[in-house]
């Protein structure tokens, strides 16, 4: 188990990894590399997100144990997807966040994208997904106190999350399609993906709803028990 123990290195990667590594390999993966390869550019951005989460580590023993409650969202997260047309990934990617941290929440979005395209098809999207949900994780962690004290507020970011999904998916969609980027392809694509759009806000609307207090309470009551 990785532990980094310089406070300004873990710093540095916690701004880094997520909003320049992961987005660049994204990013390259589209326009740079050849379509066959789009695996080994997914497998770096998960290789980014565990780094990115073992800089969270303060001590070894509590890492290991926030790596077992990872693993366990993240197999939630993942058979949550083979729900039809309302998908619980950003419910259990956000509510992770909020009671793990940002780098868990951002792990467990990302890894869930890679682990469950491997049954709905992986291709160079695979990076802009994970990317996607690890940074509505990412910043679902850095305003945790807001929204476990706010129920309106976590609702409101369930709906602004599967905006930003989609805003973040459609980047992908005119960088594929244009072999870089249009403004005018990219508000044509928000515009032709407005129901899918509606469609990603409900359904995370409905699971925090559902799922945020089970599921919160018992991250919770972990979280005293075992000094995660």
């Amino acid at each position: 188990m990785i532990v980094f123990k310089n406070q300004r290195l873990r710093s540095v990667l916690k701004i880094l990894i997520p909003f320049v590594l992961i987005p660049a390999a994204a990013v390259s993966g589209v326009l740079l590399f050849d379509k066959q390869k789009h695996l080994i550019v997914s497998l770096t951005v998960a290789f980014l997100s565990l780094i990115l989460f073992y800089a969270g580590f303060e001590k070894k023993t509590t890492g290991t144990r926030r790596m077992v409650l990872v693993a366990i969202m993240t197999a939630i997260s993942v058979i949550g997807r083979f729900i039809p047309f309302f998908k619980p990934i950003t419910a259990i990617t956000v509510i992770t966040a909020m009671y793990l941290g940002s780098e868990a929440g951002f792990l467990v979005g990302s890894l869930s994208a890679l682990i469950s395209n491997f049954y709905f098809g992986q291709g160079p999207w695979t990076a802009f997904q994970m990317l996607a949900w690890g940074l509505i994780g990412w910043i679902a962690g850095m305003i945790a106190k807001k929204l476990i004290d706010n129920k309106i507020l976590l609702y409101l970011y369930g709906v602004l999350s599967g905006i930003a999904f989609s805003l973040i998916m459609d980047v992908w969609t005119v960088l594929w399609y244009n072999a870089g980027f249009d403004i005018d392809l990219y508000l044509a694509s928000i515009t032709a993906a407005i129901p899918h759009t509606i469609l990603y806000a409900v359904s995370n609307l409905i699971f925090l709803i559902v799922l945020a207090d089970p599921f919160g309470a018992k991250l919770k009551r972990i979280k005293i028990k075992y000094g995660v």
